[in-house]
């Protein structure tokens, strides 16, 4: 059985409906969890871009941003979980307008 290649602009467009999926869903909605959701697709994209470029010209390069972009996706959910959990704590809602009430 022989493996099928899937040409690199198949997967270019997968990653740029991923990141405009993700891109309207930061402009359009006001929670915080949806919005957080969002970004997460956007970098999913960009990870998805960076392994189908590596794959093409056969470098590790993608795969290495890959695993950066997981780390800074790690990051990300730490920070975004305590910023959450501040926003329901104090107003009851996860309403993204209420962050601007916050004082450091």
């Amino acid at each position: 059985m022989t493996a099928v290649a899937v040409p690199l602009e198949h997967v270019l467009f997968v990653a740029a409906v991923l990141f405009l999926i993700g891109f309207v869903g930061v402009l359009v909605r006001r929670n915080v969890i949806f919005l957080l959701m969002s970004l997460e697709i956007m970098m999913n994209a960009c990870g998805l871009a960076f392994v189908a470029a590596g794959a093409r010209w056969g470098q590790p390069d993608g795969q290495i941003m890959f695993m950066l972009i997981l780390a800074l996706a790690a990051a990300e959910v730490a920070v975004a979980l305590a910023l959450v959990l501040q926003l329901e704590r104090r107003f009851a809602s996860l309403d993204i307008d209420t962050a601007s009430e916050l004082n450091g």
